[in-house]
């Protein structure tokens, strides 16, 4: 057959993109796999306990029962759709019983204030003492930012007074970075966790740390370029996720103080943005917090507000928040277990249509193959759903749903 372009010219079309291709493979290696936490609790250094986690859960369970001690009650106290409520109330009893809290950081910033050098040097310490013994998936510290000198020099302080006293991290253990503004701090960041990994003897790259995304500038750079990638790539393979901060980013775009919560329309903005920029990198996302605490006279109200708050969280593809009290994990479980329950048998059917490849009114593509097995398989991970009731939906087992999230 005859044909107009020759070999030689298509061999270097070939050799050109093989390296870009090379390039975009290590810009974006897709998700990291591994379990992804639905929740981080932020603690105050000064208010951790070394059992903590256990006390969590059993100030959550004892707000559970006083305020709905039963499924009619938690429909009507936190909004859960009546028809899930008994299958979501024992899912979340249980869950508050078995593994309350699934990712800590020790507030070292906003939530701790400034205290004097010798305070927070001794909370420091003692922070690293109890971080190992919490037994926790993932835990970390969040440290001040880098925002004046003298900030940076209390943040690298309380850094190396956790790290030095740990000595070598627990598993899954990573630094929150508040407030940044810049590349250059956050490479400033990873050259002072290069210093440390080689005086501690750790392993290149075993400390990683997440950047919050708080000010304009972390999203829109001084240019009118987006921030995110910059940021990301700054971090030489460290970033380990991004995480939404809802009060500073909103007071920094001028919001009053009514207008300050997750679902107004510029935090959409910075969200989505947040989105583009981590597709594909590995990076994970994580949403910020409502501040309406669930106390006093206010339970019930706060239930309602934080339910609904993660439930749009989930439906924008933020499948991780904050926690700032104890009883938010009551409505934190509430909605992400109602938001599997709901989907489940649905996505169970489309997942396993695909696999038969049989005709039906949704022709899906494989990426949504993989998302639908990503949903399936953190369902069962968070406890909303038993690895025997995802494979009744769908025919696959977690090692089957794996497979499918991991193929590229």
């Amino acid at each position: 057959m005859r044909t107009t372009l020759d070999g030689a010219l298509l061999a270097g079309i070939i050799a050109r993109l093989s390296e870009v291709d090379e390039r975009r493979a290590a810009r974006y290696p897709g998700d990291p796999g591994g379990r992804q936490p639905v929740h981080t609790c932020y603690v105050p250094a000064d208010k951790i306990t070394d059992d903590l986690p256990a006390r969590w859960g059993a100030e959550a369970s004892a707000a559970l029962d006083e305020h709905a001690a039963d499924p009619a009650a938690l429909a009507a106290a936190v909004g859960v759709p009546a028809a899930l409520a008994p299958t979501v109330f024992e899912r979340v009893r249980a869950k508050l019983a078995a593994e309350p809290v699934e990712d800590l950081r020790v507030d070292f910033e906003d939530g701790y204030g400034s205290r004097d050098e010798a305070t927070e040097d001794t909370d420091a310490v003692r922070a690293a003492g109890l971080i190992a013994g919490w037994g926790l998936a993932g835990v970390g510290i969040r440290m001040k930012s880098f925002d004046t000198a003298e900030l940076l020099q209390r943040a690298v302080r309380t850094l190396d007074l956790v790290l030095t006293g740990l000595g070598t991290p627990p598993p899954g253990f990573v630094v929150t970075f508040p407030k940044v503004t810049v590349p250059d701090q956050v490479e400033v960041l990873v050259e002072l966790l290069d210093v440390i990994e080689q005086r501690l003897n750790l392993g290149t790259g075993a400390l990683r740390f997440e950047i919050q995304i708080e000010t304009t500038q972390a999203v829109i750079d001084h240019k009118g370029r987006f921030a995110v990638p910059r940021l990301i790539e700054a971090g030489a393979g460290r970033v380990s996720g991004l995480h939404f901060g809802t009060y500073d980013y909103t007071a920094a775009c001028g919001l009053g103080a009514a207008d300050q919560h997750l679902a107004h329309a510029a935090c959409d903005f910075a969200r989505h943005a947040m989105q583009v920029g981590a597709a594909g990198t590995g990076v994970r996302l994580s949403d910020g917090s409502s501040n309406i605490l669930p106390v006093g006279d206010n339970v019930r109200p706060a239930w309602r507000t934080h339910y609904k708050l993660v439930r749009r969280s989930l439906s924008h593809g933020y499948h991780q928040g904050w926690d700032l009290h104890p009883a938010q994990l009551v409505p934190r479980y509430c909605a992400v277990f109602a938001h599997h329950l709901e989907t489940a048998e649905a996505d169970g059917k489309r997942l396993a249509a695909y696999l038969a490849r049989t005709s039906g009114s949704i022709l899906d593509e494989p990426a949504t193959a993989a998302a639908l097995a990503r949903s399936l398989r953190r369902a069962v991970e968070c406890g909303a759903l038993t690895a025997e009731e995802v494979t009744r939906s769908c025919g696959l087992g977690m090692a089957d749903l794996t497979a499918l999230v991991e193929r590229r």
